[in-house]
Order: structure tokens, then C-alpha cells, then sequence
């Protein structure tokens, strides 16, 4: 089991150290809990790092420092599971950046108070962008908005990593009540409907054409969710090909044993029941593409964890 709000960063010589990384929303910090910062990773021989969602990590820990270190920043942890809205990125905006078009911290604060650490199907990502410089990577993440003149325009479906992908856009000059009414019409959308994957690979699965056509209707309705069941789109009628690392329709059938060659996307797919089991044993990343794409053999190498047991696991829950 991880320590609490922890990462396993490294497995050397059968050693293992985590980094914790508190939640900063916006990456904004006073002077007083930089201080607290520096003082509990020098105590403890960490190593700081700012990461790319504006926080600042402390790597290299001991997992039985871990609770200890916690109690003396008095924060929370940045991240609940892997499954969940892990971070709404947002540059200065119109408050601090003479290029600012829109308030981005307003809006991206917002966002974060409403949508940090939500479930949803896989991880996902928001950029709050004040003007189209895009500093805050708005194409590249699930859900971004970009500040112009008329308003925020309004992406989906983006993502970095390892199978990359670019965001669609979505609709245009919104002000600032449309963005929190259509995000919250997007988000409702793909909790319903969405499998183990993210949203770029949800658009992909189902036609932008379709996502587009249901989410802009239950948004002009005033509505949150649409009333019509998802119904998945024959191959011919499909407007873009899956990409690479979403669910795939691989060789595992209902009533197989779980082996240690087995992929993991195969696995979640045919028995979801065994979602909890991954997840207990630290190996929570299901929706991420270089994930899902392994088998549970190569997984448990990565997380340095015994395979006999989490397969043995794995076929018991199921």
C-alpha cells in the first residue's frame, strides 16, 4: 500500500522513495509556506520540484516520513487517486499579464473549488487560458478555455504523454456563467457515458460530430445531462479512428483466468470489478494510454510489486 498522498518515484537496490506533491491552487504560495516547504525538505533530505500542473513536489522521501511530513506542512495532498480531476491549470490573466484578455484566475479558481478531485472515468485535466498565447497548455488538456475579446472559446479532448493529442474546439464567446454551465453539461456527459479512458479517446470512440451534437443541445436546453442513451456509432459512421492506448478488444473473454500476460485495459474492460484491486495495490494510472496498454507482468515490474499476488488477487475478486 502507498503511504498516504504519496508517489513511488524509484526502486533502487530494493529501495524505495516517494514524493508528495500538495494541492496549490492556481500555484499560488505566500512567502511564510515557501519557508515551511524548504525547511520540511531539508529535514528530511527531499529534493523540491516544480511541476508542470504549478505545484511544488518533494521527491526523494522515506515512506515512514510520509504522515510525519504531512502534519508539519498542514496541507492536502494535490492528487485523491488517479481516477479523478487531478489538476485546472491557469495562467495570470487579465489581473497580472498585460496580454490578458479574460480573468483567468477567477474563472480557473472556480473550476478548482468545483472540480479538484472529482471521479471520473479516467484522469483529466483543465487549462484556464486569459488570451491565446495558451500558457496554460489549453490544448492539451480535457477541458481548456481561452480568453478573447468576445469571451472564452472552449476546448475538449486534449492530452500530452504519450499518444498525444490535440484539443477540438467546442464552441466560442462564452462569458463567464456559459463556461461554468457548459463544463458542468461536459463533465455530467462523460461520467455518464464514458468508458476507462480519457476524454480525447471518449471524443474519439464516439464521433466529434455526436459529442458535439449532445453536449451543445443539453447546454441550450439549460440542461445538465442528455436523456437519450449513448449509442455507439457502427465503424463506417465513425468520424475519427480510436487512437492508440484507449480500450481495446483484445483476447480475454468473459470467464478467462487473469495471467501475468494479460493487458490491463482487457482486464477492466471484461471484469471492472477488479478496478479496486489495482488501485489497492498502488497501480491506479487505468485511464492512462501507456498504462492500459501493459500487461499486468510488465506493470508490477514498474511498481516493483510481487505478481503471484496481485494476480492470485485479481482472479479471486473475480
Amino acid at each position: 500500500m502507498l503511504p498516504k498522498g504519496a508517489n513511488l518515484q524509484k526502486i533502487r537496490d530494493g529501495n524505495r522513495t516517494y514524493a508528495i506533491t500538495p494541492h496549490l491552487p492556481g500555484g499560488f504560495i505566500k512567502p511564510d509556506l515557501m519557508r515551511k516547504y524548504a525547511d520540511v525538505a531539508e529535514k528530511y533530505h527531499g529534493v523540491m520540484k516544480l511541476t508542470s500542473a504549478q505545484r511544488v513536489m518533494i521527491t526523494g522521501l522515506k515512506a515512514e516520513n510520509i504522515e510525519e511530513i504531512w502534519e508539519e506542512l498542514g496541507m492536502e495532498p494535490a492528487m485523491g487517486f488517479a481516477n479523478c480531476v487531478r489538476s485546472i491549470k491557469m495562467c495570470p490573466g487579465n489581473v497580472f499579464c498585460k496580454r490578458g484578455k479574460q480573468d483567468s484566475i477567477k474563472l480557473g479558481m472556480e473550476l478548482d473549488k468545483l472540480y479538484h478531485k472529482k471521479e471520473m472515468p479516467s484522469r483529466m485535466k483543465f487549462g484556464v487560458a486569459g488570451c491565446q498565447n495558451s500558457c496554460a497548455e489549453v490544448h492539451v488538456k480535457d477541458i481548456g478555455v481561452i480568453g478573447t475579446d468576445l469571451g472564452w472559446d472552449l476546448y475538449v479532448g486534449g492530452s500530452a504523454g504519450a499518444h498525444p493529442r490535440l484539443a477540438d474546439l467546442l464552441i466560442e464567446g462564452l462569458d463567464y456563467d456559459e463556461v461554468l454551465h457548459i463544463v458542468d453539461v461536459i463533465v455530467k456527459y462523460y461520467q455518464k457515458n464514458a468508458d476507462i479512458e480519457r476524454m480525447g479517446q471518449f471524443i474519439d470512440r464516439v464521433g466529434l460530430k455526436k459529442f458535439k451534437a449532445d453536449v451543445l443541445a443539453a447546454f441550450y436546453q439549460g440542461v445538465s445531462q442528455t436523456t437519450q442513451p449513448l449509442v455507439p456509432q457502427s465503424p463506417e459512421n465513425r468520424d475519427i479512428v480510436p487512437v492508440p492506448g484507449g480500450l481495446t478488444e483484445g483476447t480475454l473473454v468473459f470467464g478467462d483466468k487473469i495471467t501475468a500476460d494479460s493487458i490491463i485495459s482487457d482486464i477492466v474492460r471484461i471484469y471492472p470489478q477488479t478496478v479496486p484491486v489495482f488501485r489497492s495495490f498502488g497501480m491506479g494510472c487505468l485511464g492512462c494510454p501507456s498504462a492500459t496498454g501493459e500487461a499486468v507482468r510488465k506493470a508490477a515490474d514498474i511498481h516493483g510489486l510481487n505478481l503471484n499476488e496481485i494476480i492470485a488477487s485479481l482472479n479471486k475478486v473475480i
